[in-house]
C-alpha cells in the first residue's frame, strides 16, 4: 500500500503529461536550489531557459503548472520576492485587464467577425491574395488597436471556421452541438480535408500573427513598450510614427513581399490551398445565414458593428485604458444583444483566464531576472560602443533578449538604462532619441522568431486553436523563420545604413523636433 503511495503521486503530478517531461521538470526542481546557493546568475539563467523550454512543450503539458512550480520555488529559495512578482503585475496591469476583459468582449463580437471574413474567405479564391490581405489586415489593425486584440479577433474567426467544417465533417448539421477538439466522428474520406484545412489556417494565423509585428512597431499604441519609450522620449503619435519611419515603412514593404514568396515557393509549410470541399461547405454555411436570418439577428449584426465602431476609435485615441475599452464592449454587447444568463458570460473568459495565470507566472520569471540582474551585463557592454555601431549593437542586444524572453520587459529596461545615462550627461538627446527607435525596433522585429518573444504569439500558442491546427512551439518558431530573418536583416540595415541620414533629413524638414537642451530630456527618466 505504502509502496504505492509514490507512484499514485507521479501518475497525478502533471497529469496526462510524459513521464520523461515530469522527470525533467521534477530534476530541474533539485537542480535550481544547488545552482542558487553556487552562483546566483547562472542559477537565474537556468530558470529562464527552463520557463521557455516549458512554454516550447504547451502542447504536452499547459505551461502554468510547471512554469509555476519552478517559480514557487524561486520564490522559496530567495530568487525573487512575492513584493516585487506583485510590482511587475502592477506595472503590467493593463496587459492583465486587457486579456481579462477585452478576449472576452472579442467573443460576444464573433458573430459578426465569422461574418465578414466567411465572405472574404468565400470571395477571395487566390490563396496569395489572401495571405497578403491577412498579413494587411493585421498590420493595420495593430498600428491603432493592440496585439493582443487583433490576435483574439482572427484566434475567434479561426475557430469558427474550423468548428463549421468539422461539424459536417463529423456528419452532423450546422446549427447542432458539437465538439471539434476530437476527430473521432470524422470519415475517414473527409480526414485529408481536415489536415488541408488545418494546414491552410496555420497559414492564416501564422501570417496574421506577424502583420501584428509588422504594424505594432509602427505607432506608440501598438505595443505595451511603445507607450513606454514614447513617455520617456516624450513623442506624442505623430513624431513616434516618422522617426520609426525610416526602418519600419522598408520593414513593412519587405514583410509583405515575404508573405508572397513563402506563399509563391511553397516553402517552410506555407503555400496550403484551402479543400474544394471545405470552401463548398463554408459557402454552403454562409448561403444559409444570410438566407435563414432574422430580423433579429440582423439587427444583432448592425449592433456588433457600431460597437466595433466604438472599439476602434477607443482604441485608436487611447479614450481609456484597453482593459475597461474591453468591459465596456462586454456590457454593450450583452445588453444589446439579449445576453442576460451568467453561464453565458462566463463561456467568454475561458479561454483568456489560463493565459492570464501564465502570464503572471511570466511576470515572476521576469522578477527574476531583474533581481538577478540578468541582463544588466548585455546593457553595459553595448553601451561601450559609439556612433553607428552603438545603434546596431542596441537593436540586435533588445532583439536577442527579446527572442529570449519579453519584447515588453526588454523595451523597458533598456529604455530606462539610456534615459538614466542621458540624465548622468553619458550620451546626448539626439543619441537619446535614435536610441530610442533602435531599442524600439529592436524589440519588436527580431522578437517575432519565438512565441515568448512577443505576448501575441504566446497567446496563440497557448490557446484552444492551436492543438486544433497541431501548432506546436517548433512549428511557430519554424514557420517564422524566414520573416525572422527578413525583418531582422532589414531593420538592421535601416538602422546602419538610413537611420541617422534620415533622422538629420527629418530635422531640416521640420517634421520632428530637434532636441537641443539635453537636461529637458532628463526630466523622463525620474519616472
Amino acid at each position: 500500500m505504502q509502496s504505492s503511495i509514490p507512484s499514485a503521486l507521479f501518475k497525478n503530478f502533471l497529469g496526462q503529461s510524459p513521464d520523461w517531461y515530469k522527470k525533467f521538470i521534477v530534476l530541474c526542481l533539485i537542480i535550481n536550489p544547488i545552482l542558487f546557493e553556487i552562483n546566483p546568475y547562472i542559477a537565474g539563467w537556468a530558470l529562464v531557459l527552463e520557463f521557455i523550454f516549458t512554454l516550447a512543450m504547451a502542447l504536452k503539458c499547459y505551461p502554468l503548472q510547471p512554469g509555476g512550480l519552478l517559480v514557487l520555488e524561486a520564490v522559496a529559495i530567495g530568487m525573487t520576492s512575492p513584493g516585487q512578482i506583485k510590482h511587475e503585475i502592477i506595472v503590467n496591469i493593463e496587459v492583465v485587464l486587457l486579456l481579462v476583459f477585452m478576449v472576452a468582449g472579442i467573443f460576444f463580437m464573433k458573430d459578426l467577425l465569422l461574418h465578414l471574413f466567411t465572405k472574404l474567405l468565400v470571395n477571395v479564391k487566390s490563396k496569395i491574395i489572401l495571405s497578403i490581405a491577412f498579413t494587411f489586415a493585421s498590420a493595420f489593425l495593430s498600428a491603432f488597436l493592440d496585439a493582443l486584440t487583433v490576435v483574439a479577433v482572427i484566434i475567434t474567426v479561426a475557430t469558427g471556421f474550423y468548428s463549421i467544417y468539422h461539424k459536417v465533417a463529423s456528419g452532423k448539421d450546422f446549427n447542432h452541438d458539437h465538439d471539434h477538439t476530437h476527430d473521432d466522428n470524422v470519415s475517414s474520406l473527409s480526414r485529408d480535408d481536415l489536415e488541408a484545412f488545418r494546414a491552410f489556417l496555420r497559414n492564416l494565423m501564422m501570417h496574421a500573427s506577424i502583420g501584428t509585428a509588422l504594424g505594432g512597431v509602427m505607432t506608440m499604441v501598438g505595443e505595451p513598450q511603445n507607450l513606454i519609450i514614447a513617455d520617456r522620449a516624450s513623442w506624442d503619435f505623430g513624431e513616434f510614427f516618422v522617426r520609426m519611419a525610416p526602418i519600419t515603412i522598408p520593414v513593412f514593404f519587405m514583410g509583405l513581399l515575404t508573405t508572397f514568396t513563402v506563399e509563391k515557393l511553397k516553402i517552410f509549410d506555407y503555400g496550403a490551398k484551402l479543400p474544394e470541399n471545405v470552401r463548398d461547405i463554408l459557402t454552403a454555411y454562409s448561403k444559409q445565414l444570410d438566407s435563414g436570418r432574422s430580423k433579429q439577428e440582423t439587427v444583432k449584426l448592425y449592433v456588433q458593428a457600431l460597437i466595433a465602431l466604438w472599439l476602434i476609435l477607443g482604441l485608436a485615441f487611447h479614450l481609456a485604458a484597453v482593459g475597461l475599452i474591453g468591459l465596456s464592449i462586454i456590457v454593450l454587447a450583452t445588453s444589446l444583444c439579449g445576453i442576460t444568463d451568467e453561464h453565458q458570460l462566463g463561456k467568454a473568459f475561458e479561454e483568456a483566464l489560463p493565459f492570464t495565470a501564465l502570464l503572471c507566472v511570466f511576470f515572476a520569471v521576469v522578477s527574476v531576472i531583474i533581481d538577478q540582474g540578468l541582463f544588466r551585463p548585455v546593457i553595459q557592454w553595448v553601451l561601450t560602443y559609439d556612433g553607428k555601431m552603438q545603434l546596431v549593437m542596441f537593436y540586435l542586444a533588445n532583439g536577442f533578449l527579446s527572442m529570449v524572453s519579453d519584447n515588453v520587459f526588454v523595451g523597458s529596461v533598456y529604455i530606462n538604462e539610456v534615459a538614466a545615462a542621458l540624465q548622468n550627461g553619458a550620451i546626448t538627446r539626439d543619441q537619446f532619441d535614435m536610441l530610442a527607435v533602435a531599442i524600439n525596433t529592436g524589440t519588436n522585429l527580431p522578437s517575432v522568431a519565438t512565441p515568448n518573444g512577443q505576448a501575441a504569439f504566446l497567446f496563440l500558442l497557448t490557446s484552444a486553436l492551436a492543438p486544433l491546427l497541431r501548432l506546436s512551439y517548433g512549428k511557430m518558431v519554424y514557420m517564422a523563420l524566414p520573416y525572422t530573418i527578413v525583418l531582422t536583416l532589414v531593420g538592421l540595415a535601416a538602422t546602419y545604413f538610413v537611420l541617422i541620414d534620415a533622422t538629420a533629413w527629418l530635422y531640416d524638414m521640420h517634421w520632428i523636433n530637434h532636441h537641443v537642451a539635453d537636461a529637458a530630456a532628463a526630466a523622463p527618466a525620474a519616472h
